[in-house]
């Protein structure tokens, strides 16, 4: 065992070895280049500099991050410079959290072609809200919609689901006002749950024809599992939800409790009951679960629909003079700046990940001098 607290990283360089001779010809190119990046994270072949301190004289060496999406500790500039892009998207409205799931009997289809149902899974739903809120008897608006793919349970199984974070409220269809949603309520889940099973299977079968005749019958016919609840207003529900869902991965090195020769440990939260259980699995085992959510290069896992979408810009910009036109609410607070944002996102992932800047590991300090550069080892696999 390591000296330092255990860390993804350490798991990998352990049993990554097995695991390839196990799986080796089966691998996708995905999983081969996250073990690769996650072992080598922070190490010098990922390159990176030597430093001196002014204040103590102390050098040392500082390794760069391999800055994979699967990776536990990449992610803290990522969330600073996502809330500093999505300035203009941050609406002082309220919110609302939705999700969606698959059942059981299309999840093997899923992991097989994940391209194919993974998309479909989060465009189907964006749209499927969008529609349904856009009706009259609902918001009778054009909200925003930013959707996050998630693939995994706390015990690491194969769980594909996407969250929505969903404005309470959109620009009326003549674009004269906004539109708030009624009081805790968005769209009717079971609805919204039929309509994704319909167009669902309607796109596969138009689409994929070969792949919807795979799929036994009675997935299209049995209730598709939705969620929707208010989940606050403004910047803090977009940072509640920004820390929760947009950035986290299948794992945190926070999870993980032990390892030896051949078996890791690792914490997980039973849902029901709140309660923290430990579970333990063979090395090979443990890398095989987790690299069941380790998505298709190239893939985008977070998009955006309605008001928040790229095409929309100047939607998003109108629905911002709307909300400031509207009759203030009592209890409504003042949007602070986005770069107030971005530090407390920022703050809050330098708590989890204590390396997204280079400081003194003697005195903390950050008035350093670069004294050489090292550069990143060439890349001997297929990314």
């Amino acid at each position: 065992m390591p000296e330092y607290p255990l860390e993804m990283a350490d798991v990998v360089r352990r049993f990554q070895p097995a695991y390839e001779r196990r799986f080796g010809p089966l691998m996708l190119p995905s999983h081969r280049r996250a073990l690769h990046d996650i072992a080598a994270c922070m190490t010098p072949a990922m390159g990176g500099g030597r430093y001196q301190c002014h204040d103590c004289g102390h050098s040392f060496w500082s390794y760069h991050g391999c800055r994979n999406r699967s990776c536990p500790k990449c992610h803290g500039r990522q969330t600073a410079q996502w809330l500093q892009k999505r300035s203009a998207e941050l609406l002082p409205c309220p919110y609302f959290h939705l999700i969606a799931t698959v059942p059981a009997e299309l999840r093997p289809w899923c992991l097989r072609h994940q391209k194919i149902f993974y998309d479909l899974l989060i465009k189907i739903t964006a749209h499927a809200v969008l529609d349904l809120a856009a009706e009259p008897r609902f918001v009778g608006a054009q909200v925003g919609i930013l959707a996050v793919l998630h693939t995994w349970t706390g015990q690491l199984h194969h769980h594909p689901h996407v969250h929505l974070l969903v404005t309470a409220g959109g620009v009326c269809p003549d674009g004269t006002a906004w539109q708030d949603a009624p009081d805790g309520f968005l769209v009717p889940v079971k609805k919204l749950s039929l309509l994704i099973a319909r167009r669902f299977a309607h796109a596969l079968r138009h689409d994929h024809p070969d792949l919807y005749a795979q799929v036994p019958p009675k997935t299209w016919t049995r209730p598709w599992c939705t969620y929707c609840k208010p989940c606050g207003f403004g910047h803090d529900a977009v940072l509640r939800y920004l820390g929760r869902y947009v950035f986290r991965i299948a794992l945190s090195n926070a999870r993980l409790v032990a390892m030896d020769d051949t078996h890791v440990s690792f914490r997980y939260k039973v849902r029901k009951t709140g309660l923290w259980k430990t579970e333990t699995l063979e090395g090979v085992d443990f890398l095989r679960r987790f690299l069941l959510h380790v998505l298709p290069r190239g893939f985008h896992k977070l998009r955006y629909y309605g008001l928040w979408h790229p095409a929309h810009k100047q939607h998003q910009a109108h629905a911002r003079l709307l909300l400031q036109l509207a009759a203030p609410r009592a209890h409504e607070a003042p949007l602070p700046c986005v770069g107030d944002l971005a530090e407390q996102a920022l703050t809050r992932s330098d708590l989890e990940n204590h390396r997204t800047a280079v400081h003194c590991p003697n005195c903390r300090s950050v008035n350093l001098c670069l004294l050489t550069r090292l550069r990143r080892a060439s890349a001997t696999m297929v990314s």
